[in-house]
């Protein structure tokens, strides 16, 4: 885990290290315990190291190998790196450390980008390649890591995260209406290649980008998940796919545990963190620290599942830490929260986790998490919806988007009123190749695009700003892979997820599964009242942080009854446009 760096000149200059290095040292949550810089003529490389895979400084990064010609830097966690080296020892690599880290570089000297369907992990890196004179960036395929580039006609910049960029300087900072109108409507997600900031985009998911010293880009997609059961399977039942899933999602905690000498579990009470809690038990973790956190009831709604984090912590004796979060400590973490962010967003557990994280950090360094399961196995609402729907988009929107298109026009002020973008994008998502039954399409949608730029996001943006290694095994690409081949009648049923519920009997108490399917929401920021309302009220009316988005009417429509003003998500229509502000003040654009 660390944050990654770099400066690629196209105008026959040095690389401006000193600029770098401003960027790089701005990620120092993500990577602690070092730091380092390479820099040769038109590239430099920049890194900062939170050492988990290997604690010697032989694992240092940049990492250069002169012999090969090659430099890199790294961000993220290769699994299967003993595995790879031992292929790469046989074709006469020698190794002299003994982390993931050069098994990375000296791959993809053997191999190049075919590396990349080698990798069980995630990760963002970048190669240098001397002799050629180009730079080679990928990103693993479920964008689990980040990867951010800001490029002109002078060069490229890329970071770990999107502040990190703006701390380098010269970087225009003029919002992307385009971005905005995903941001009001697709309930904050903005895809790749797209950021708020329309100088600054991401690399998507599953994608590498080589660029030379010419600026002469070449770019491609490589991986992604085909649906329905293969020739072999189609006659598969229940108990097959059961028992495929279990035997999978055993292998994805198990590889997961590696360099991991003090475990830790995000542990929400759900079935899904807590079938991670009883994997990690039966794969012989001793030591298993779970985590739970709460806030103030609000609205009529609880802000915390503390009965079942409980009974899955004392089923398994683990060394249960539960923290309670008053409303006021909300209010005077959120700007911290949002300054961790790299892009804004809106989901109450943004600020959960970074509270939650910072508690955990004081505990251990890696955590397993459950993030991914329902975007895998159809846990949402809106999936049998999509199934027996005419028009499986037109369900999705009004079940997801957070507003029509009418809506966002009156809510946005002239100048940034655009197309409906982000409900094209959704048609045009559900009518590629690789996906037929209805359902599948929303699964792929939402796997690939929403998972990656919502909780993957806030997980990573989270964690990382207390230097805390989240490990994700529900978005191990060989679960993915084969949670894309099960077909919808084993998913759909009991609420959703039915195959991975009843895998889950065969390690779980059935009362963590058979409970209703819980949301863990923070009441405070849903229902906003009182201090908070208050919080929020000077927050988007104050004149200096007025930026011209918001048409003056709906503000003061949503100010004078923000109970009644929820999204189909059930989340606030008015938190979400004081997210943004709250945003762009804490990156000091305006």
């Amino acid at each position: 885990m660390c944050g990654i760096a770099g400066e690629l000149r196209f105008d026959q200059r040095p690389a401006d290290l000193a600029t770098l290095e401003r960027i790089t040292h701005h990620m120092a949550p993500r990577g602690p315990n070092a730091w380092g810089f390479h820099s040769q003529g038109p590239i430099a490389l920049g890194h900062r190291r939170l050492r988990i895979m290997e604690l010697s400084d032989a694992s240092a990064q940049p990492m250069t190998d002169n012999d090969l010609g090659l430099a890199l830097t790294f961000n993220g966690a290769l699994y299967n790196y003993p595995e790879l080296r031992l292929e790469l020892e046989r074709l006469g690599y020698r190794f002299h450390s003994d982390g993931d880290t050069e098994v990375l570089l000296k791959g993809y000297h053997a191999w190049g980008a075919d590396l990349l369907p080698r990798l069980n992990g995630m990760f963002a890196f970048a190669i240098w390649e001397r002799d050629r004179q180009s730079l080679f960036v990928a990103r693993d395929r479920l964008g689990v890591k980040p990867l951010y580039l800001a490029a002109d006609e002078r060069r490229l910049r890329f970071a770990s995260s999107l502040p990190a960029l703006l701390a380098g300087g010269d970087l225009d900072t003029r919002l992307d209406p385009v971005a905005l109108n995903f941001y009001l409507n697709f309930h904050a997600v903005v895809p790749a290649p797209r950021t708020i900031l329309a100088s600054v985009e991401k690399l998507p998911p599953a994608t590498w980008l080589r660029v030379d010293a010419q600026g002469r880009r070449e770019q491609h997609c490589w991986w992604a998940p085909t649906y329905g059961p293969r020739e072999e399977e189609r006659a598969f039942e229940l108990a097959d796919w059961r028992e495929l899933t279990l035997q999978t999602l055993r292998s994805a905690v198990a590889i997961r545990q590696r360099a991991a000498v003090e475990v830790g579990v995000l542990l929400s009470g759900g079935v899904d963190s807590s079938l991670l809690v009883g994997l990690l038990r039966e794969a012989g973790v001793a030591q298993l620290s779970t985590f739970s956190i709460g806030f103030a009831d609000a609205g009529g709604e609880r802000g915390d599942e503390f009965v079942y984090s409980d009974l899955i912590a004392n089923h398994y004796a683990t060394r249960h830490h539960q923290l309670r979060i008053a409303e006021s400590e909300i209010i005077k973490q959120l700007p911290a929260a949002f300054r961790a962010m790299s892009e804004p967003m809106v989901s109450h557990d943004c600020i959960a986790f970074y509270l939650l994280s910072r508690e955990v950090s004081k505990h251990c360094k890696v955590v397993q998490s459950g993030q991914g399961a329902d975007e895998l196995f159809a846990g949402y609402h809106w999936y049998p919806q999509v199934d027996g729907a005419e028009d499986p988009v037109a369900a999705y929107r009004t079940a997801f988007f957070d507003r029509d298109h009418d809506e966002y026009a009156a809510c946005v002020q002239p100048a940034w009123l655009t197309d409906d973008h982000a409900g094209a994008f959704v048609r045009e998502h559900f009518a590629r190749p690789g996906a037929s039954a209805a359902v599948d399409k929303a699964l792929r949608l939402d796997s690939t695009v929403m998972l990656v730029d919502d909780p993957v996001k806030r997980v990573d943006n989270m964690t990382m700003a207390w230097g805390l290694e989240a490990r994700t095994p529900f978005l191990d690409y060989r679960l993915v892979e084969l949670s894309a081949r099960i077909p919808a009648r084993f998913k759909l049923p009991d609420g959703g997820k039915y195959v991975l519920k009843e895998a889950a009997r065969k390690v779980i108490p059935h009362e963590v599964i058979d409970r209703p399917k819980g949301y863990f929401p923070v009441p405070g920021l849903k229902h906003l009242q009182g201090a908070t309302l208050d919080w929020v009220r000077d927050l988007l009316l104050d004149p200096s942080q007025d930026r011209g988005l918001f048409e003056p009417r709906m503000l003061d429509r949503l100010l004078s009854d923000p109970e009644s003003q929820l999204t189909p998500l059930r989340g606030s229509k008015l938190w979400q446009l004081a997210a943004l502000n709250l945003w762009l003040s804490e990156q000091g654009i305006h």
